[in-house]
């Protein structure tokens, strides 16, 4: 990737984690998945998906479904800087007058399809793919699911189908991020040595740095290679870009005071640490 693409991605992806961060206050969102997940969208919105924004409903357009519902914060940023919605419409995060939520909402300009209780849209994304290749189109269909997503046995049917259709125009993405919920994944169910396990479901699958974009590129230009499903796992950082909560269990859904907003923005540019003593929500 040339050193031009590769700064503007990532100043791109540091004002998207600019959108997110005051989200996570005034009823707060699940700010550590969203973080993690910054990069590889990304790199798709940007320089991946074929979606003209002046016809997001075109029947042309490549489909990206967002599984792990509660990382819509980062869609948030991302349709912003795209221009899909207004940054003022961020305000109405929570707000009974709009659809700005915890989870996608298909009124939301961008947005494929709802998304909430795990597991579900993998089969979405079959139907989609399946649909697509039987009206001979060459549409891209792309899912993005948590790691501990996973946990879901429709995710591991999913994949059995996709093969046994030989879906080559279906990308599973996964955010490895190392964390469901308030736990670390291996601690609970766990899933490595999860590339092999991929492998012997058919899926051609590869594993990469999700917040490296060369890493991304290089991976993502291969796949018209596949003759089948692709699946990329992504090892991610939870919190990524705020060193205060990357990579920590309890800081899973963030509500924040005003205060801990700001400084969290400063250390998102590096000027300072954050002082957060808002206390965590703990889920057994």
């Amino acid at each position: 990737m040339k050193l031009e693409k590769r700064i503007e991605l990532q100043e791109f992806a540091l004002r998207v984690r600019e959108r997110i961060v005051p989200l996570a206050s005034e009823g707060g969102c699940f700010l550590g998945a969203s973080l993690s997940a910054v990069d590889m969208l990304t790199y798709l919105y940007t320089s991946f998906l074929t979606i003209d924004a002046q016809h997001l409903d075109d029947e042309n357009r490549d489909y990206l479904f967002l599984s792990k519902g509660h990382d819509v914060p980062a869609l948030y940023g991302i349709f912003v800087e795209l221009g899909w919605i207004e940054p003022e419409r961020l305000k109405n995060h929570l707000s009974v007058n709009d659809h700005i939520y915890w989870h996608p909402n298909r009124h939301i300009p961008g947005v494929e399809f709802h998304a909430g209780s795990l597991g579900q849209l993998p089969a979405v994304a079959i139907g989609v793919a399946l649909e697509i290749r039987l009206r001979k189109g060459n549409n891209r269909v792309v899912c993005i699911l948590g790691d501990g997503e996973l946990n879901e046995g429709s995710c591991w049917e999913a994949f059995l189908v996709a093969h046994a259709k030989q879906l080559s125009n279906l990308i599973f993405v996964v955010d490895r991020n190392h964390f469901q919920a308030n736990m670390a994944t291996e601690e609970l169910i766990p899933l490595e040595p999860l590339q092999d396990k991929c492998q012997a479901f058919g899926l051609q699958t590869y594993r990469i740095n999700g917040h490296d974009f060369d890493q991304l590129e290089e991976v993502f230009t291969q796949l018209e290679l596949n003759q089948g499903p692709s699946m990329i796992i992504c090892d991610t950082i939870r919190g990524k870009g705020l060193p205060s909560i990357e990579a920590r269990a309890d800081r899973w859904f963030c509500n924040f005071n005003s205060q801990e907003i700001a400084d969290l923005l400063d250390e998102l540019h590096q000027i300072k640490q954050a002082d957060i003593t808002s206390q965590t929500i703990v889920a057994r």
